[in-house]
């Protein structure tokens, strides 16, 4: 006789005392949320599930005009832009200190080479050598025959805000070299003097020669350039010029005698300059900073590439 299992039995009678087949025995049995297949944690169990402030920082990427108006990134632009305006204004102010400054040293500088010595001529520059930048504002002395032929009108040159021409002479000096000298400033060519006759002691301050210009024209010209004044003057000649402080015998009083030359940036202390730089160059920072978030902003942050979906992970096992 064939042995019955009960359970089986009991599992096969239906409510009508026949016999029936309960799906539910072999169907599968449904997992368990919160286990895996060998009874572990599942990618859907509480350890798996990331904390809700790490889901809320996940966020999609998305275009940059978006990420700019949203308003975490439109306080961070008002107080970025708030910082650089500050660092302007701050270089600003250094940029006024270093005008400040550097017209203070200026005008020392001035007292100081008024008040200076002069040297000859030949000791401090000789004719067609280098004009080195130490030289500028140099005192010297010379002693020459103008040539008022060979006098010129340099156009286009402001003094006190007034815009007039200087006049350019050539000094023939003792041992016959050629030195354009600059006697002053006019408002027209009408007060342009004839330079004194015969010989002249003159005192007066260095300056180099500048870039050639258009050339000699109809007795004037646009640039003391010793290599274009060859051309009319001959040589040798001296490779700066030399800018009248006084003279004896004195020329006319319609020319105005100018000041010690200085060199290109003098009137800016270099101190304060940097100081603005730096200024500047914090706030342009700020903003850029502003850029990146925005940038950082729009690309999202979703799950690392390492995370896999439960449906992956089955996939993905072997």
């Amino acid at each position: 006789m064939t042995e019955q299992n009960p359970a089986a039995a009991v599992r096969g009678r239906g409510r009508d005392g026949g016999s029936r087949v309960d799906e539910r025995a072999d169907a599968p049995v449904a997992a368990v949320p919160g286990t895996g297949a060998d009874g572990g944690a599942g990618a859907d169990s509480p350890a798996a599930v990331a904390p809700a402030w790490e889901q809320a920082e996940r966020r999609p990427p998305t275009t940059m005009l978006r990420a700019a108006v949203r308003p975490r990134m439109i306080v961070l632009l008002v107080l970025l832009l708030a910082a650089a305006a500050l660092c302007a204004r701050l270089g600003a102010w250094q940029l006024d200190r270093a005008q400040v400054h550097g017209a203070a040293a200026a005008e020392r500088l001035t007292a100081e080479l008024v008040a200076a010595p002069a040297v000859p001529l030949d000791d401090a520059l000789v004719p067609q050598t280098t004009f080195t930048g130490d030289l500028v504002g140099r005192k010297v002395a010379v002693t020459g025959t103008y040539d008022a032929d060979g006098q010129l009108l340099v156009s286009g040159r402001a003094h006190d805000g007034t815009t007039g021409l200087l006049v350019l002479t050539p000094l023939t000096t003792t041992d016959g070299s050629v030195l354009p000298v600059v006697r002053g400033w006019v408002a027209t060519p009408a007060d342009a003097d004839a330079p004194p006759a015969g010989a002249v002691d003159v005192t007066g301050y260095l300056q180099a020669s500048e870039q050639a210009g258009t050339g000699v024209a109809d007795g004037q010209t646009d640039a003391i350039s010793s290599a274009e004044l060859l051309n009319s003057w001959g040589g040798p000649i001296y490779t700066g010029y030399l800018v009248v402080a006084s003279s004896d015998p004195a020329q006319s009083d319609s020319v105005v005698l100018l000041g010690p030359p200085t060199k290109p940036g003098a009137g800016l202390n270099i101190q304060n300059l940097a100081y603005a730089a730096q200024w500047w160059i914090f706030g342009a920072f700020a903003v850029l900073l502003w850029l990146r978030l925005v940038r950082d902003e729009a690309k999202g942050s979703g799950p690392e590439s390492s995370d896999l979906s439960p449906a992956e992970g089955d996939a993905a096992a072997p």
